[in-house]
């Protein structure tokens, strides 16, 4: 019989046989008995019930071959073929013996990702409705340029912030995603990008569905396994993270010294207006957003760019220009003024293009980078604050 080896901080025990301490003080090794539910918190005995293999990391697999008197090289190679590879089944392992590769389907599974649905758009952009393990959906998208292919990621399903302009915010929280399924989001679109435009993916944006520092554990270790050699090698300054202003979580990440870019969607620098867009701002006000950002700065060095919708008749005045172009002088920054993607017929409308003029000419006389970025994928609610599972199988399930 198998012998599993796994961490433990507390645990409860039923009807076990053969339970004994393995010679590592935080180690439980268990003869006899099934697969358990969980790593690095607690152990739950469930019977028949498999983990993801993804959940461990190369020690632990190789803590795990050992333990089954396999080779330790044996866990490096299955490592490979789960992350290098994106490999979505056990038997396509060809350099893995077959009784090992038994041996795992006997008591792991992988909860890889299936794209249940593609669109493509028009302009280009192709949106996939992403079915997980759980048969949950969230929605990521290929957005292609002249000179850029980017994929636009979520981090959880649902979302919890109630951003008033935001389709995604209608959606109730469900859960977050783990750092397999951020992981196979990236690896679907970088296969969309060879298959449909024959060029690389370029870039990653956390821009999907969900608040990403929210997360932030599984985000971080999903883009560990993205820039990682073993994994896809992707740069870190080729990965930007957008956040709504989770002011902790910003001294956090600077704390943890990330390397890839941050975003932050402020769409006002005056607290009434800020608040009335987007809630979370009651207790992450602008002047703490400030202080985390230059927090941010000192400790990373990275410039800041600044997501920012005007609409009219509720940010589209001087009074607003000059407030963000005074915010952006906290720290080195730039402006992205997005234009804005209707969710309904509510009160939330595009500004004329004069408030737009205004908005970059102010910006521009104090010395800040702006740019207007047309939404792309907008025929496919692919675009900028549209991804809510409107397609028909979305929801089926989500219902």
């Amino acid at each position: 019989m198998n012998t599993f080896l796994g961490y433990a901080n507390t645990l409860t025990i039923y009807n076990l046989t053969n339970f004994q301490l393995s010679h590592h003080p935080t180690f439980l090794q268990f003869s006899n008995f099934g697969i358990f539910q969980s790593f690095n918190t607690y152990l739950c005995p469930v019977e028949n019930q498999k983990i993801d293999i993804r959940k461990l990391s190369l020690t632990e697999l190789e803590e795990y071959f050992l333990a089954n008197g396999e080779k330790k090289f044996r866990a490096k190679q299955v490592y490979d073929w789960l992350w290098n590879k994106s490999l979505k089944n056990f038997d396509d392992m060809s350099n893995i013996s077959l009784s090992t590769r038994e041996m795992l389907k006997e008591n792991f599974i992988i909860n890889h990702i299936q794209v249940d649905l593609m669109q493509h758009s028009s302009d280009g952009t192709i949106k996939n409705a992403v079915k997980l393990f759980d048969d949950k959906i969230v929605e990521s998208v290929l957005i292609p340029t002249t000179k850029r292919i980017t994929a636009c990621v979520s981090s959880q399903v649902g979302c919890s912030l109630d951003c008033n302009f935001c389709a995604t915010a209608r959606l109730k929280r469900m859960r977050n995603l783990t750092p397999g399924e951020i992981y196979d989001q990236v690896v679907a679109i970088k296969e969309e990008a060879e298959t449909y435009f024959q060029r690389p993916l370029t870039n990653i944006v956390f821009m999907g569905m969900g608040e990403p520092l929210l997360n932030y554990a599984n985000v971080i270790e999903a883009i560990d396994k993205i820039t990682s050699p073993e994994g896809l090698g992707m740069a870190p300054r080729r990965i930007t993270l957008s956040t709504v202003g989770v002011t902790k979580m910003i001294r956090k990440m600077a704390d943890d010294e990330v390397k890839f870019n941050l975003a932050v969607s402020l769409h006002s620098a005056i607290n009434e207006t800020r608040s009335r867009l987007m809630p979370i701002n009651d207790s992450n006000p602008v002047e703490e957003l400030g202080e985390a950002l230059k927090y941010w700065y000192q400790k990373t060095k990275r410039k800041v760019t600044y997501e920012y919708v005007i609409w009219d008749g509720i940010n589209d005045d001087e009074k607003h220009a000059r407030a963000l172009a005074k915010f952006c002088k906290i720290i080195p920054s730039k402006v992205n003024l997005i234009q804005y993607n209707p969710i309904d017929e509510g009160e939330f409308r595009q500004a004329k293009q004069e408030a737009v003029d205004m908005y970059v000419r102010i910006l521009e006389q104090n010395g800040i980078i702006a740019k207007v970025r047309k939404s792309r994928g907008q025929d496919i609610d692919a675009a900028c604050g549209q991804l809510a599972n409107k397609n028909e199988v979305a929801q089926l399930i989500n219902s």
